[in-house]
């Protein structure tokens, strides 16, 4: 990847005089119609070579363009703090919306790099992270994010008379520390991870640009001639699908009979209300005391629910919550994004609400919804949903490799006992507010949100993130089994102690 980066290029100074006045006002254009337009996103990644002029091209970068509308953030290598999430969680923070511009200074790359050459890392870990970058790139491409990786590289030689040139220099000298010196000594090994990192991810939807970053002129008008070319593919009119070509792929197709998974559920279990009482003593204890665990601290709680309308899960969550300290958990209802939000990745707002070690968040509705009411109602597009099963698999892979914990739940009532529950929510006054339209439009499609719930829990329910699927038509018996069956999968998964971040 670095052969042709390690012969020279230069650009003479009156060249670059004269064609940085064009290539500004023609970048600001871009950038003002990407503004305007807000159908895309712009994330530049910025890595390579100490001494290779990565921090003065982010600063031209931003001074040949607005810099109101850019985000530029720098990361290194992950801190004991970052270790509190999920590796990816402190990106997805910063992506900007559609419209904007991001500029990261190092990435979702220098970690993985830097395990691998300091030794952190195994050789089957580090492919392993790989792939995760992989999958976490197309799928921001495939929600509208274009990717530009810029790889500022120097060959030994030139890395060491950079840094010396800069030691020297009492205005340029505090840029040169331990770590720098270190990498030097370190550059053959350095190069080898970075070479492979590159290669294995140099995608057609993210192509590596390798730029040698030994002259100030080439460096960055390299730079700044992709970053137009890109800027204007971007804003460009979308060319209409040609009529020819493979046909797409059909919808899953649905099985011949009539059974489902939620028809085959026992909707008979009942519970007095005497032996509910003594049940939700036991488990609310038992919940209660595993949110205090020490082992805890090094694992974080995700639960997530979902259900058909009115079956049980606000008053389900009352009954988890009242076990727990308020300082440790949180409650997030999940409804139709807001423009902030779709403004972003899909999964971007679910992100945002992961909780650090030690803490629990609850998903009243989550990001299932994409394959579920998105899907049934037509909000998105069949690739979309279609895509969606895989990308929250990966999602939940990751979680679960930080030390995350996931249990799902799917409150499954029959028919009869919904319709029930909303001509009660209708005569009751202080619930009136639970039953909307939408309630009903969405009961008039019952069949489609079955076969999208069937085919959700084939696709989704994995051994990191099972499916538990409750017979909820008596809400009683409902509860005590979310109760007992969370408690009993963050016992299974306290007793086999934290994750190895270093093995697969």
């Amino acid at each position: 990847m670095f052969d042709s980066a390690e012969i020279g290029h230069r650009i003479d100074r009156a060249t670059y005089k004269a064609e940085v006045p064009a290539l500004r006002a023609a970048l600001l254009d871009a950038q003002y119609e990407l503004l305007r337009r807000g159908t895309r996103a712009v994330v530049i990644l910025i890595n390579g070579v100490d001494g290779a002029g990565r921090s003065e091209t982010v600063n031209t970068l931003n001074a040949w363009m607005d810099p109101r509308h850019i985000r530029t953030e720098a990361f290194g290598a992950m801190t004991d703090e970052d270790r509190r999430w999920p590796e990816m969680w402190r990106f997805w923070q910063v992506l900007p919306p559609k419209g904007r511009i991001g500029i990261l200074f190092g990435s979702w790359y220098t970690d993985p790099i830097l395990a691998r050459v300091e030794g952190r890392d195994s050789r089957d870990h580090f492919a392993h992270r790989l792939e995760r970058i992989r999958q976490f790139e197309r799928m921001l491409a495939a929600e509208g994010v274009v990717l530009v990786k810029f790889w500022f590289h120097l060959s030994r030689q030139a890395a060491k008379a950079r840094l010396k040139a800069l030691a020297s220099d009492p205005r340029t000298a505090w840029r040169i520390g331990p770590q720098e010196k270190a990498h030097l000594k370190r550059y053959d090994d350095f190069i080898e991870a970075s070479d492979e990192a590159l290669r294995k991810t140099s995608l057609g939807e993210a192509p590596w640009i390798v730029i040698e970053g030994s002259d100030e002129a080439y460096r960055h008008l390299t730079a700044g001639r992709h970053l137009l070319s890109v800027l204007r593919h971007a804003v460009a009119p979308a060319s209409p699908v040609p009529p020819q070509g493979p046909l797409p792929a059909s919808v899953i197709e649905a099985p011949g009979d009539d059974v489902t998974l939620l028809k085959a559920q026992d909707y008979g279990r009942r519970l007095t209300h005497e032996r509910y009482e003594r049940l939700l003593e036991r488990w609310q204890g038992r919940l209660n005391g595993l949110s205090r665990d020490p082992r805890l601290r090094g694992r974080s709680l995700v639960v997530v629910f979902e259900g058909m309308d009115a079956a049980g899960k606000g008053s389900t969550i009352r009954r988890l919550t009242a076990a727990w300290d308020a300082r440790f958990y949180r409650v997030v209802p999940v409804a139709a994004p807001n423009e902030n939000e779709r403004a972003q990745p899909y999964l971007w707002r679910f992100w945002r609400y992961i909780p650090p070690h030690g803490r629990a968040v609850i998903f009243d509705r989550s990001c299932y919804g994409r394959v579920l009411v998105e899907r049934v109602e037509g909000f998105c597009a069949e690739a979309d949903w279609m895509r969606a099963y895989g990308e929250i698999n990966a999602y939940e892979e990751e979680l679960a490799e930080a030390g995350v914990i996931i249990v799902k739940f799917w409150l499954a009532i029959t028919p009869q006992e919904q319709l029930r529950r909303f001509r009660e929510r209708e005569a009751t006054p202080h619930k009136q507010f639970k039953i909307t339209p939408e309630d009903w439009r969405n009961r008039d499609k019952w069949p489609q949100y079955e076969r999208a719930v069937q085919d959700m829990v084939d696709r989704t329910s994995t051994r990191v993130a099972p499916w538990h699927l409750v017979a909820s038509d008596d809400k009683l018996w409902s509860r005590i089994e979310v109760l007992r069956t969370l408690c009993r999968r963050v016992e299974q998964a306290l007793a086999q102690g934290t994750p190895d971040k270093r093995r697969l």
